[in-house]
């Protein structure tokens, strides 16, 4: 996106925003005894708050049916798009997507406290995110830093965490470079960033250059030092990407051509191969279309995408040995563009976010299949775009 763009074209144009089971910052992952305290599993929606929406909801799933209940929401600034959370279940950290913060050209993180018994939600602090419309956060695996892709500014920042969550002031902005053959590939656009498994190097998707870069993590510093780099297909945009379970394959979702790129990972040498791209659209669908967000089953057999114009999740059948991805079904969300969505922590539903309807999907998931039926629940949430497990 070139700098003329107005913050208003570029959440319509690019959607910034979105782990799940094997993905990034939304991860999945229920802290025992919450079920039972709130008679569901509860969740989050990140979501743009530029018309009806007041913020962050959280809601509750049904374990047993896939029933959806929304229990409330929480005033997090302008739009929390992205959320994550800790790995105590104590707090939760969101952007705040925009271009503009204190009067400087970065947009803002920002920590909560959750109330154990409610999941209601109580501000900390927020900070600079060191770069324009952030729009992913994740984790260190220890839990003492934050890391955020800021979309606009090309560039992916670390901030410490304090006691009680409190964010400190960036000890580290890694700024990309580069650019690639689209219109929206004038400059880097850094869109997503996750630790691997073993903490040492940090991931990141840049839809701006093509390209999926691996970061020297130093865990005592937080500092990011570039190591190496794959590149992608011009112009196929890398958005997001999902670890397999065994940490040693990354599924790469191209937003702007519509596929999803497998590399093998090496986590000794941060090295990454290609093993092989598919197309996330059916045969013959030939409107306009744009990736979103991909997810691994916690077993690595299934790999699920999501589609913003054909509107549907699809379903891959995922070769542990090649790589290979096999389709298997793709099926409508029930509304249109759908963003992230994400697994609940027994892999049995997956809630989907349709942005521009204003809904969160819930649908349960055939484990020997891997298809997707829709169980005909429906949230009605302002502008959804990140959905994440508590």
């Amino acid at each position: 996106m070139s700098a003329p763009t107005t913050r208003r074209q570029f959440l319509h144009v690019a959607g910034a925003g979105t782990l799940g089971v094997a993905a990034t910052g939304c991860l999945p992952g229920a802290r025992p005894g919450q079920a039972a305290r709130r008679a569901g599993l509860g969740f989050y929606v990140g979501t743009y708050t530029d018309g009806a929406s007041e913020g962050i909801y959280r809601a509750r799933l049904d374990p047993g049916s896939g029933a959806l209940t929304l229990d409330g929401a929480t005033a997090a600034g302008a739009n929390p798009s992205f959320l994550a959370l800790d790995r105590t279940g104590r707090t939760l950290y969101a952007v705040n997507e925009t271009t503009e913060y204190e009067g400087q050209p970065s947009g803002a993180v920002a920590a909560f406290a959750i109330a154990p018994e409610t999941g209601a939600l109580a501000l900390i602090n927020r900070q600079p995110s060191r770069g324009g419309a952030p729009c992913h956060v994740a984790l260190d695996r220890a839990g003492r830093f934050v890391l955020v892709a800021n979309y606009v500014g090309g560039n992916v920042a670390v901030l410490p965490v304090g006691t009680n969550g409190r964010l400190g002031e960036a000890v580290a902005v890694a700024q990309r470079t580069g650019s690639g053959p689209d219109r929206r590939q004038a400059a880097p656009h850094a869109h997503m960033v996750q630790l691997d498994a073993a903490n040492r190097h940090a991931l990141v998707a840049d839809l701006g250059t093509d390209r999926l870069a691996v970061y020297r993590f130093d865990a005592g510093a937080g500092t990011l030092a570039l190591l190496s780099e794959a590149s992608l297909r011009p112009g196929a945009g890398p958005r997001h990407f999902a670890f397999g379970p065994d940490g040693r394959r990354v599924y790469v979702l191209n937003e702007l051509n519509s596929t999803i790129t497998a590399f093998d990972y090496d986590a000794d040498r941060g090295a990454l191969a290609e093993r092989g791209t598919a197309s996330t659209l059916p045969a013959g669908y030939a409107e306009p279309n744009s990736g979103a967000h991909v997810l691994a089953s916690a077993d690595g057999r299934f790999v699920y995408a999501s589609n913003r114009g054909h509107d549907s999740i699809a379903v891959f059948a995922a070769d542990r040995s090649s790589g290979a991805l096999t389709p298997v079904q793709h099926v409508p969300t029930g509304g249109r563009r759908p963003r992230n969505f994400a697994l609940d922590p027994s892999g049995r539903f997956l809630l989907a976010a349709n942005q521009d309807s204003g809904t969160v999907a819930s649908f349960a998931v055939d484990a020997a299949t891997g298809q997707l039926t829709p169980t005909g629940a429906r949230l009605d949430v302002p502008a959804p775009v990140c959905v994440v497990f508590a």
